[in-house]
């Protein structure tokens, strides 16, 4: 049953349900359309029966005030690792692959996704370990005269350069996972951490990065200096501490790309790991010298609280945050669990603490959940996470596409809040089981996005600038309401 039926059931909407549209692309101006996904999966993103203004207001109340405005909301979406990538090179055809990236990064008939992440070499879920400068052990390049994109040539950057004719105004991030390893204490690409007289050839390594991808029509518009710095482990990584990333950038990276023109396409934000360490980025941005490099600070979900996000906002309001990775996985198959936990604390909770965008992990996977990075001359996966699912699924016999949980929690703000959108304030109910983040895009529309954290139907209403509506949200659900 469709959840606007449970409304019209329910006395307290009889004058609301008088005045819904059916479900269709019309919309009068003082309707809100209405798209939801319910926990039991019978409603996946569907768009319902628009809303209508009504005078009686239920028992909570949401007020939207488009005059209070808060951080530019930049794009939504996912990371296109190299086995990303590869699943969809070589186990889709080319009519399969473009259907699904249309859907994937299509603004009209698609969830309009605007915001991606790659790794600078290889990460944990690439085909094999690799930099673009890798050397016999015991050589340099200092020079970077062997530097090369070629290994992301055959499936990478075909990709993305399909992503860019799709959506031309896409953010490309980039991450590196290691430096290459001549360059490092340890040798090779695990482990280990950048030698102090390797700084400056690693700042050129990334100009060379942003420009070789520039080459191919594909534009990164922000780094971050190292993915998850306060780690190693046995595919490629890399320690970086707070002191040594700040003189990285004050040093070498971010008077490098001012030098080379770059400063204005490229953003540096710092430290891209988990929300249990906000003082990482803190002590960074304390310092005026590196900060007028960095746009900002990227934190991931493994450890900590939401709140971390809103302690680095606190100690520098002038600097942006973004939320980088978190991945979903067979650990918790549970689609109600899952939907519940990224749309409250991924995508509102980010949000609602200065994120001005959000990312996952791998945007596809295949049916095992890889391919990840082999373990060099063993064939087999070396410790990186055997158990992260894609935003979808695409199937190595076939290439059949499933829509995983991840897909739907982000279309509900792909879809509709566009880069350039400003979060506006909404009412914070939480103890009422009804959590939700609002957004004023640059074209005047507006968007509520809205979770029932309750295992009981809720109510409620949102006065907005044009009258109140109503809805009937059912335990778990998540619905997304527009006026245009």
């Amino acid at each position: 049953m469709k959840l606007w039926v449970y409304g019209c059931c329910m006395s307290v909407l009889l004058a609301a349900c008088n005045n819904r549209q059916q479900a269709g692309d019309t919309q009068h101006n003082d309707s809100a359309a209405v798209y939801l996904t319910t926990p039991d999966e019978r409603q996946l993103f569907a768009q319902q029966a628009a809303l209508g203004v009504v005078k009686d207001t239920a028992v909570i109340n949401l007020r939207m005030d488009t005059s209070r405005r808060f951080q530019e909301i930049e794009g939504f979406g996912a990371a296109v690792t190299g086995s990303s990538a590869y699943v969809m090179q070589q186990y889709m055809s080319p009519t399969q692959r473009q259907a699904l990236l249309e859907d994937l990064f299509g603004t009209e008939k698609g969830i309009g996704i605007n915001y991606i992440r790659m790794s600078i070499g290889a990460s944990d879920f690439s085909t094999s370990p690799y930099s673009y400068d890798d050397m016999p052990a015991g050589q340099r390049d200092d020079s970077l005269k062997h530097f090369s994109i070629e290994h992301d040539e055959k499936e990478l950057v075909p990709v993305l350069k399909q992503v860019v004719a799709i959506n031309p105004g896409i953010h490309i991030m980039g991450s590196p996972w290691s430096a290459p390893g001549w360059m490092k204490t340890s040798g090779k690409l695990e482990g280990g951490s950048l030698r102090p007289d390797a700084y400056e050839v690693y700042a050129r390594y990334f100009v060379k990065y942003i420009r070789a991808f520039g080459e191919e029509g594909i534009k990164i518009t922000a780094l971050t200096v190292q993915n998850e710095p306060q780690y190693e482990a046995l595919y490629p990584t890399m320690k970086m501490t707070a002191p040594e990333q700040g003189k990285f950038i004050r040093d070498h990276l971010g008077p490098l790309l001012e030098k080379e023109g770059l400063s204005e396409q490229t953003k540096i934000m710092l430290f891209d790991h988990n929300w249990n360490s906000p003082e990482y980025p803190i002590s960074i941005l304390d310092d005026s010298l590196i900060a007028k490099y960095t746009a900002g600070a990227a934190f991931h979900c493994y450890e900590g609280a939401v709140g971390a996000m809103s302690k680095v906002h606190d100690a520098h309001p002038e600097k942006g945050l973004y939320f980088t990775e978190c991945s979903g996985g067979s650990w918790s198959p549970v689609f109600a669990d899952n939907l519940q936990y990224m749309v409250r604390q991924l995508l509102i909770g980010t949000i609602n603490n200065w994120s001005k965008n959000v990312l996952l992990w791998n945007m596809a996977l295949d049916e095992k959940n890889g391919p990840t990075t082999n373990q060099p001359g063993t064939g087999t996966g070396n410790r990186g996470c055997m158990t992260c699912r894609g935003v979808v699924t695409v199937n190595s016999n076939g290439g059949g596409v499933t829509r995983n949980v991840e897909y739907y929690a982000l279309a509900h703000f792909s879809k509709f809040v566009r880069p350039g959108a400003k979060r506006i304030y909404s009412s914070a109910l939480p103890e009422k089981g009804i959590e939700n983040v609002a957004f004023l895009n640059a074209d005047g529309s507006r968007v509520m996005v809205v979770v029932n954290t309750t295992k009981e139907e809720r109510a409620f209403s949102v006065s907005e600038q044009r009258g109140v509506y109503q809805y009937v949200l059912a335990p778990g659900a998540v619905v997304t309401l527009v006026w245009r």
